[in-house]
């Protein structure tokens, strides 16, 4: 239910999501030794080489891949006698592949080219199809214990992170920045957080929605201030409250 950390990034490198993502990923996982969690990722992160990374350091991930990535396939985990389906989703590819990555390579001129390279390192691709709509989604993992649809659901609980994000900047106003600087910018990371999980908290304690919970917490809040302030100041706040 509640955020578990906060990365911030600066640097000009971390422009690309995919060194962002990375790092953020493996910040978290010092600070989890031996855990058992699975990172689901968006397209943000695209690098076989960090998800070689991942696979040699034991971390269990999900990403969505972009469609049509080059991949050598190794073998076939789908049954073609008994096609998976659930809704209006299909399992069109359940695979162990090898995929390719691009290995920089400078020539004489000093100049910096990629040259295609496959990785030797197992990864499962999963692709599965809307038969309404035609739109395919294509995930990328190093678990090979969980069925496809599994792989599928756990992609979806990513969405409450898109919900979060959209709660923080609607609710909380986490829509600009007032500083500009690394300190600033954790303060006001840090004190929206704060304040988003003491919401989170009386939202699910009291089962309301977003908008009630917000409102009611803050008329409630305004009276305890209040009541604070007029004992600091002698006064009986039972005599403006009624309880």
């Amino acid at each position: 239910m509640l955020p578990s950390a906060v990365e911030i990034f600066t640097g000009q490198k971390y422009s690309a999501e995919d060194n962002a993502l990375a790092e953020a990923v493996l910040s978290q996982v010092k600070k989890e030794e031996h855990h058992d969690n699975i990172y689901v990722i968006d397209r943000g992160l695209q690098s076989t080489r960090t998800m070689k990374d991942f696979e040699e350091k034991s971390l269990k991930f999900i990403i969505r891949s972009k469609e049509k990535r080059k991949f050598e396939e190794i073998t076939s985990f789908i049954e073609k006698e008994t096609p998976v389906q659930w809704n209006d989703w299909e399992v069109i590819k359940d695979s162990k592949v090898k995929l390719y990555t691009g290995k920089p390579i400078q020539n004489k001129r000093g100049n910096i080219h990629h040259r295609e390279e496959k990785v030797e390192t197992d990864f499962r691709l999963v692709v599965i199809k809307n038969e309404k709509t035609s739109k395919e989604f294509w995930f990328i993992t190093n678990e090979f214990e969980l069925s496809a649809k599994e792989i599928s659901d756990y992609y979806r609980k990513r969405w409450d992170i898109e919900v979060f994000f959209r709660f923080m900047k609607q609710e909380l106003n986490l829509s600009h920045l007032v500083s500009l600087n690394k300190n600033g910018i954790e303060v006001m990371i840090y004190m929206t957080m704060i304040a988003s999980m003491l919401l989170l908290i009386y939202k699910k304690a009291n089962d309301l929605g977003y908008k009630t919970a917000k409102r009611r917490i803050t008329m409630e809040l305004c009276d305890m201030i209040t009541a604070i302030l007029i004992v600091f100041a002698g006064g009986d706040p039972t005599k403006v409250f009624k309880t």
